[in-house]
């Protein structure tokens, strides 16, 4: 593990223009992606039907799944509620059919092959207008979460970090929703519950390295600016990169053991968390370097003591 330790000597700062044009290309394939192609939004945001069945035994996820194509609900999301007998299925928007209508179709379909042994516990609808709701207070949420960091971090630290720090989260989820674009992975408020958390941990992460720059900052007063943000960085590599894997091993196994119910939280922090990783050495730190942050925006402002005059003159 001798890589890990602190005394690296990385230079950071030879792969900086490098790094700006790979952030450049992800972001315009991300913001091209979604523009043209959108979000493969879940029913949370475009509403449907949610049902809920269940079996007298236990019942094959993909099999129920098959039997609702063949009936024509080729857009069903079918997951496990619980046990493997509960099954929630979740249909998208039909016009001009009533809720009942559905569920006694969705009933004659799973009955096709278990007569008697499945019983509808529950049906829901979720209408378009709830789903629009929901996507706006979605995105009111990130935006809402941007500012109060700028404020924090401009208040912690300078203006300069402040900006680099919430344009690299921007960059961050920029670069997530836009693989979810790409991949055509449904996106639904689990997936946006994800996002929020890749915010706070690339920002625990940029703050992290924008601490040891403030204190370098402060200790090595001859230095230039590049030096100072690369030795920060290169003593920060390790617990970024610690953090980073142990993160990255719980998300592993979420993302193949657990379920198809936190298939796309799983697959949006891991992309979240490599990002992260990424923006927090370069992002955050370049874009503070290209606003022209110095040793002087960081030094403790000299207060003067009360009869330093008079002591001077005497």
């Amino acid at each position: 593990m001798h890589i890990l330790k602190s005394n690296l000597n990385i230079d950071f700062n030879q792969y900086r223009k490098l790094a700006n044009v790979f952030s450049v290309l992800l972001l315009i394939a991300s913001i091209t992606s979604i523009a043209l192609n959108g979000l493969n939004l879940g029913l949370d945001f475009t509403g449907g039907t949610l049902l809920e069945v269940r079996y007298e035994q236990d019942v094959d996820r993909d099999k129920v799944q098959l039997q609702l194509g063949q009936a024509g609900f080729e857009k069903s999301v079918v997951q496990y509620f619980g046990t493997s007998k509960d099954i929630t299925i979740r249909l998208a928007p039909q016009t001009g059919r009533k809720a009942d209508e559905i569920g006694n179709e969705v009933l004659t379909a799973l009955r096709a092959d278990e007569v008697g042994k499945v019983v509808m516990r529950r049906i829901e609808f979720v209408g378009p207008s709830v789903g629009d709701e929901l996507a706006e207070q979605g995105g009111l949420a990130m935006l809402v979460a941007l500012v109060f960091i700028m404020i924090y971090v401009s208040l912690r630290f300078e203006w300069k970090f402040a900006l680099g720090s919430v344009a690299a989260l921007a960059h961050d989820v920029f670069i997530t929703m836009g693989l979810f674009s790409i991949i055509g992975m449904e996106f639904n408020l689990v997936v946006l519950a994800a996002i929020l958390a890749v915010i706070g941990y690339s920002l625990n992460d940029t703050i992290v390295v924008f601490d040891r720059i403030r204190e370098n900052f402060l200790k090595l007063r001859k230095s230039d600016s590049g030096k100072i943000v690369n030795i920060s960085l290169n003593q920060t590599l390790s617990r970024t990169l610690m953090t980073s894997i142990t993160t990255l091993l719980v998300l592993i196994a979420l993302f193949f053991l657990g379920g198809e119910l936190i298939h796309g939280f799983a697959t949006a922090l891991i992309a979240g968390v490599f990002i992260g990783t990424y923006s927090s050495i370069y992002v955050a730190s370049n874009i503070a370097l290209v606003l022209g942050i110095t040793k002087d925006d960081l030094m403790p402002v000299e207060i003067e003591k009360e009869g330093a005059d008079q002591d001077a003159l005497m």
